[in-house]
């Protein structure tokens, strides 16, 4: 069937053009997008697009020229061949060069083009040159014309530098990462030099930034050299908004550049010389050379770096050009991340710069309003300043214990002062986000220890003084709303900040008088709670009652359990003034608050939550006594207004009651009964429902989800085999149909099939070996025909569902998929079932569900499967339980699917989860063993010859040679030019990759030698010759070790080779 689509003229073009950006009827803007989509995918796109560009009266034009070549140059299917992207290349810098007063949008995109043309083509050769690599020499004539050309030329640098900084999901990871990686080590260290060196020259030059294009080249030269320090050097960077990775990880051959201090001083003088507008970019840049890793340097040479730092920090701090701004608030937290305190105060102006932060960070925590996210970069420098303070041994005074007294005091009263100011205006209440305030006090806890006394007296201070207020205002008639929400707001952070720093003890080496002031804190909110407790009837204030749980949180990490001194002054506090004389009394408190709680706050989800996780956390390791619980927890009612989403807090509370149950359930089989004897009837409704015909599915559906959450808590707490064994007998036979039927009806409603899988996966799952059936018993093939039944019915209905919209697909589809995959790698590994009776049997149990597995896995495009992490983990799991147990299944499949699985490890090996990458790791081991062990058999005389699966596997290998040597280049390159975390799993199949492809990685090695320089060629060579020093052709386990051993010090050698070498190394260079 052809699909025919419309031609264009240029008139039409433009008039679309004006329609999509210009119109506002949406009905005609969406018939215009409609009809220009056509126009990117018809024949006479690119011809089209190039009179746009020449022809073209309006600038709209020529962006939809830009965009739809950028589409164009940039599809995996049909790409454009190589002369036709060059000329759009040099076409593309020379529309730039005639024309550099274009509208701004039109020439951002077209530098877009260039960046993308480039960043595709970086490999691609003509006549034994890289065709698309000569950018500077591309930039060269823009930088020598005027300064609109100048502006044109540093912003293609920039643009190439973040394009090529950035994976796309379109391409391979592995292909990303072997552009950045060549891109790094030829061009990123010319472009650095040559955008400092242009710096210099701005600076030197008085520059006129009234004039708009002089002020945008200063502007576009900062944003150029922020890409080339914010670059991925080693290709780890995961999230931007983490701060664990903040150490730039600077290549050794850039070491001349940092250690001339100019570098440097270049931008503490641009800081002060440049309008206030441009500092937060250059505090952007000095916040990336102070990340600079502290390996570079030798200790000499480091102390100097500081001591340049400190000074130009000081010099900030004296003279700030800016309001506060939160780069310049990270440049200090930088540094001492990368600098230890023990290094900083033996730098020269050490006091005074200490004395300057201190004044900075009081004065921006008491102007909360205008800087709300420095607060997070200001508390994470001197939280890390405070947990230093144990490890100084520096005999030069550190100076903190005068300081954090006065950052903690400013932080805890601008909370308190924002409190009324934020009712008052109806401002957004930092307190509503309970993530964000969670983070500011874990900071806290540290700063707060440090001179805990002072801490501890302007907390007993300033909470008596709203507390009186608060009770006053209660027993008042005349009594505002307004004072009375202010006091509560003012004693909600009170209650959250007092919880924080009694979780602090945990980083301080605590005395008793230490203890005895937290009981002091404790009593007072203690007797806080009591006062809120008994007005909950009439009213209660939501953040208060989660301030309240976080503080009994951060109690019981300290104050309960085995660990702690029954003699602490803490309890002697509390038994003076509440009469609570020991753990088990306050123990009763907590039980009596959460039953409060539950009482009351039932139809708040976030304080049922937390609520009921507090109880799951008491319940865990400690032994509640029995009378601590039967009378108020025998089951949590279904209620029939509830929304099947809400029900999640089910499965915690049920946790938690399964492992109070199990304190002293032993082998009582009528105590088990009477516990479920709710649930029972709770089933015996459902199946009634199912009998008839005509029956209320929401209510159906209501019980059963309620059920199944309920039944997974239990499942989840019942880790013992008596226990375990009564609950399966309960289940099954009697209710799995139940479960099997409930999916057959609503496979499409992730809300109900969700928690069943969820169930059935719990119950497959032999947690702490309690799936121990007796030698007698059928029971584990039973529970596996279960599962099979279970995992085809619902892959076989899912199936069905068709085209699911992108932004549903997770839920609606994959999720569930997921969770197949978790159930069948759970019941798979449990070491409960002799998997090969059912073939014996006839059984097709076992073939059903891997042959669903299948089905569902070619329904799953391969970028989907890395793109979501919950489905990337069950799926490499599950896949390294069946290449371990089940090869002989993976080699009886059609030759696509196998490429399909081997595309998936390939792929996986280069996953940013360590865990998706192990477990990659290890199928390729399980699947390049069993082709070793299958070749070795072929090529000796054997009476038994090979099976057919293996025969098929085979040629299939045979065929296609390319995806194991493709997988050897890959774990090659990761372990010598990546910052390689799971050398051992790389390790493993490394060898047996190298033994299949003898010849490959003989070409790969000398590959690898002749890109070094001529003077590190033989060290080189060297080092692959010790890596197969006494390795003999064999995978035994002797000669893996052997070969694992010789690995390590090879990567060692390597590694030791290139930080000498001052031309570094191509890692492209193996994989082309």
């Amino acid at each position: 069937m052809c699909v025919c689509i419309p031609t264009y003229n240029l008139a039409q073009l433009e008039n679309l053009c004006k329609q999509l950006y210009e119109t506002t009827d949406t009905a005609t803007r969406l018939q215009a997008e409609k009809a220009l989509v056509e126009f990117t995918n018809s024949p006479d796109c690119l011809s089209k697009c190039q009179l746009l560009l020449e022809r073209g009266s309006s600038s709209y034009s020529q962006l939809l020229a830009a965009t739809c070549l950028t589409k164009l140059v940039s599809r995996t299917n049909n790409p454009l061949p190589l002369e036709q992207r060059i000329d759009i290349r040099n076409y593309v810098l020379n529309y730039l060069a005639t024309r550099p007063k274009l509208a701004t949008f039109v020439t951002q995109a077209l530098i877009q083009l260039y960046a993308r043309i480039t960043k595709l083509g970086w490999f691609d050769c003509q006549k034994d040159e890289y065709v698309f690599r000569n950018v500077i020499t591309d930039v060269t004539r823009f930088l020598q014309d005027s300064v609109e050309h100048c502006i044109i030329g540093v912003t293609i640098l920039s643009q190439l530098t973040n394009e090529i900084n950035q994976a796309d999901t379109t391409h391979p990871l592995t292909k990303h990462r072997k552009i950045a990686s060549s891109f790094r080590d030829s061009s990123l260290f010319d472009i650095f030099t040559l955008s400092c060196n242009l710096l210099k020259q701005a600076s030197g030059k008085n520059l006129n930034l009234n004039d708009e294009s002089q002020h945008g080249l200063l502007m576009q030269l900062l944003k150029l050299t922020h890409n080339c320090l914010n670059f991925d050097f080693i290709g780890t960077s995961t999230d931007e908004s983490s701060d664990d990775l903040c150490t730039v990880q600077i290549p050794t051959s850039w070491r001349s550049a940092f250690l001339d201090s100019s570098t440097l001083q270049l931008f503490f003088d641009l800081y002060h010389s440049i309008p206030p507008s441009f500092s937060p970019l250059v505090l952007s840049c000095l916040v990336q050379i102070a990340s600079v890793r502290r390996s570079l340097f030798n200790n000499a040479e480091r102390a100097k770096f500081l001591s340049h730092l400190v000074d130009g920090v000081k010099r900030i701090l004296e003279n700030p050009q800016v309001s506060i701004s939160d780069a310049r608030v990270q440049h200090p937290n930088n540094y001492h991340d990368n600098y230890q305190l023990g290094e900083l105060v033996k730098v020269e102006n050490y006091p005074e710069v200490i004395r300057l932060i201190a004044n900075f960070t009081v004065t921006s925590l008491q102007h909360w309003e205008f800087a709300p996210n420095s607060v997070h970069y200001l508390l994470s420098l001197w939280q890390r300043l405070a947990a230093s303070v144990p490890y100084v041994k520096a005999t030069e005074p550190h100076m903190l214990e005068t300081y954090t007294p006065e950052v903690t005091k400013a932080y805890i009263t601008s909370r308190l002062e924002s409190v009324h100011i934020i009712l008052r205006d109806g401002l957004e209440d930092p307190l509503d986000d309970t993530g964000l305030v969670q983070q500011q006090l874990d900071q806290l806890s540290t700063i707060g220890r440090c001179e805990y006394e002072k801490t501890c007296a302007l907390l007993v201070q300033l909470f008596d003084q709203s507390a009186q207020s608060y009770q006053e205002l209660l027993q008042s008639a005349t009594a505002s709303p307004m004072d009375v929400a202010v006091q509560e707001g003012r004693l909600t952070w009170l209650v959250y900040i007092i919880g924080a720093v009694i979780g602090g003890r945990v980083s301080f080496a605590s005395t008793d008088e230490q203890d005895a002031m937290d009981g002091e804190l404790v009593c007072r909110v203690l007797q806080l709670m009591n006062l809120t407790d008994s007005r909950l009837a009439q009213a209660g204030n939501e953040k208060l009652e989660l301030a309240m749980l976080s503080f009994f949180e951060q109690f019981r990490k300290i104050y309960i359990g085995d660990q702690v001194q029954k003699s602490s002054k803490l309890y002697r506090r509390l038994s003076e003034v509440l009469g609570l004389n020991d753990e088990t009394m306050v123990l009763s408190v907590f039980i009596g608050k959460i039953i409060t709680n539950l009482k009351y706050w039932g139809r708040c989800e976030p304080i049922t939550s937390k609520t009921l996780q507090l109880l799951n956390d008491l319940s865990i390791g400690y032994p509640f006594q029995k009378s601590c619980w039967s009378e108020h927890f025998s089951f949590l009612g279904i209620n029939n207004q509830s929304n099947l989403t809400d029900m999640r807090c089910r499965t915690t509370f049920y946790t938690a009651l399964g492992r109070l149950l199990m304190v002293d359930l032993g082998e009582d089989e009528d105590q088990y009964e009477q516990f479920m004897l709710p649930l029972t009837a709770a089933f015996e409704t459902v199946a009634q429902m199912f009998s008839t015909n005509t029956f209320n599915e929401q209510e159906a559906k209501r019980t059963l989800v309620g059920l199944v959450r309920d039944l997974r808590g239990i499942a989840f707490a019942f880790n013992a085999k008596t226990s375990f064994m009564m609950l399966f007998e309960w289940i099954y036979p009697s209710y799995m149909p139940i479960l099997q039927r409930a999916i057959e009806l609503w496979y499409h409603d992730p809300a109900c099939t969700t928690p069943v899988l969820k169930l059935m996966a719990e119950l497959v799952h032999n947690r702490s070996q309690r799936l121990q059936f007796d030698v007698s018993s059928p029971n584990g093939i039973l529970l596996f025909r279960e599962t099979s039944k279970m995992i085809t019915t619902y892959g076989n209905r899912i199936l069905t569902l068709g085209e699911v919209p992108k932004d549903q697909v997770y839920a609606l589809k994959l999720k569930g998929i997921s969770i197949c995959f978790s159930m069948l790698k759970a019941a798979l590994s449990g070491s409960y079932v002799n998997f090969g009776v059912f073939r014996l049997y006839g059984d097709d149990a076992l073939d059903n569900a891997l042959q669903t597995f299948i089905k569902l896995l070619l329904s799953i495009p391969h970028s989907d499967l890395l793109d979501y992490p919950k489905l990337s983990q069950s799926y490499y799991s599950l896949l390294e339980v069946l290449t371990q147990d089940h090869m002989n299944f993976i080699a009886s499949l059609e030759p696509h699917v196998i490429m399909y699985i081997l595309s998936s490890i390939s792929e996986g090996l280069t996953a940013l989860d360590t865990m998706v990458c192990t477990g990659c790791c290890s199928c390729l081991d399980h699947i390049v063993t069993y082709l070793f062990k299958q070749l070795s058999r072929s090529t000796k005389k054997r009476t038994t010859p090979l099976t057919q699966e293996s025969d098929r596997f085979l040629h299939i290998m045979q065929q296609h040679p390319e995806m194991i040597q493709q997988m050897l280049s890959t774990v090659l390159n990761i372990i010598i030019f990546e910052d390689c975390r799971n050398q051992w799993s790389m390790s493993r199949p490394l060898l047996g990759l190298i033994l299949l492809n003898e010849k490959y990685f003989s070409d790969l090695r000398n590959s690898i030698v002749n890109s070094q320089p001529p003077e590190k060629q033989q060290a080189m060579h060297l080092c692959f010759e010790n890596l197969m020093e006494g390795i003999e052709r064999n995978l035994l386990t002797k000669n893996r070790d052997r070969f694992t051993q010789n690995l390590s010090a090879f990567r060692r050698e390597v590694n030791d080779s290139m930080k000498n070498s001052t031309y570094g190394v191509n890692s492209n260079d193996m994989m082309s």
